[in-house]
């Protein structure tokens, strides 16, 4: 019993010091839609007041460029000295408008995209207008350019791609598949992936594996906590996704992105290659990896109850279909050596 309440105790501790104070309410253990309905509750809790006047005033903030307090960073932009502001990577924050050279608010998401749309909007528009986590700077003229073109994969600088559809460029990718993350979870179906994406989705799920596998080539920079921080004070909430990436992982599934929490963190009482794979797990089966043979399988709930157990282990696949889709730990014994990591069932 002790050693079964040592391994609850190892995840309960690990989540209570891994994650920002915001999600402590937040049910972390969920996976797939459970989560994505859990995540969806904390992030609609945001100012009701907040207007399309205040997301101008915020960009200031949110967007700063880290090397230069006088400017901001433009989306898409990646180029400062050709000649071309339309390309710009950075302004001064003073040139504000709509005019050759200034930036002014681009909707990541097109608001014509949205189903409903988001309609027009002005200095006193609130709720999903001036959501300020779908607002960039951006130049003007770049802006234009983007339109309500839909994201298509492509690589180097953002510009239209082979279809007419929009590359956002190397950089600024993972922003804008976070973003696309952050509407779906935020306004469900009114801002559904392919709506202003393209491409095939993962499984039976409504996420594009273009978002996905954007939040795996282009991590998290330090902009775009510097926006997450700024807006859980200024408007209420966070964007998860910026957060830990993972949390796209544990709900949509595909290859495992960046886990800034450690949710899928092993702790490891031994030095040998001891692995299990696909985790998430989709298939009911767990194949097992190791120098020296397994030949000892635990794996409990979350709350330290064993659910499964082969003491005799042999081979290497382990049959779990009949776990239900959540959270577990898997304790694997191998010679005198052990593992415990956390798996994920969908």
């Amino acid at each position: 019993m002790r050693s079964i309440l040592s391994l609850a105790f190892l995840f309960v501790a690990h989540l209570a010091i891994a994650q920002q104070p915001y999600y402590d309410d937040v049910n972390l253990t969920l996976t797939g839609t459970a989560l994505y309905n859990e995540l969806q509750t904390k992030i609609s809790n945001a100012s009701s007041t907040f207007d399309y006047s205040d997301a101008r005033d915020a960009l200031l903030d949110t967007d700063e460029n880290p090397s230069n307090s006088s400017q901001v960073l433009l989306v898409y932009g990646y180029n400062d000295s050709d000649g071309s502001c339309t390309t710009d990577r950075t302004r001064n924050k003073s040139l504000f408008g709509g005019m050759s050279c200034e930036y002014n608010r681009e909707h990541v998401f097109a608001r014509s995209n949205a189903d409903p749309t988001m309609g027009d909007v002005g200095s006193t528009t609130t709720g999903i207008g001036a959501d300020p986590h779908n607002l960039r700077a951006s130049d003007q003229q770049m802006n234009n350019n983007k339109g309500n073109r839909r994201f298509g994969d492509g690589s180097g600088n953002a510009g239209v791609i082979s279809g007419g559809n929009w590359y956002p460029g190397d950089e600024w990718k993972g922003d804008v598949a976070r973003m696309m993350m952050y509407m779906y979870t935020r306004y469900g179906s009114r801002c559904l992936p392919s709506l202003m994406g393209t491409g095939p989705t993962e499984g039976s799920t409504q996420m594009l594996q273009l978002y996905l596998q954007w939040n795996i080539e282009d991590p998290v920079s330090f902009y775009e906590d510097q926006r997450n921080d700024f807006l859980e004070s200024a408007y209420g909430n966070r964007n998860p996704f910026i957060d830990n990436p993972v949390l796209a992982t544990i709900i949509w599934g595909g290859d495992t992105a960046e886990d800034r929490w450690g949710l899928l963190s092993t702790a490891e009482l031994s030095t040998d290659p001891l692995a299990f794979y696909p985790n998430p797990n989709y298939n009911g089966t767990l194949n097992i990896s190791s120098t020296l043979p397994v030949t000892a399988i635990q794996v409990y709930s979350v709350s330290g109850q064993l659910v499964l157990s082969q003491d005799d282990f042999q081979g290497s696949t382990l049959d779990v279909s009949a776990l239900n889709s959540g959270v577990y730990l898997v304790r694997l014994t191998e010679a005198e050596k052990q593992l415990v990591k956390r798996l994920i069932i969908h």
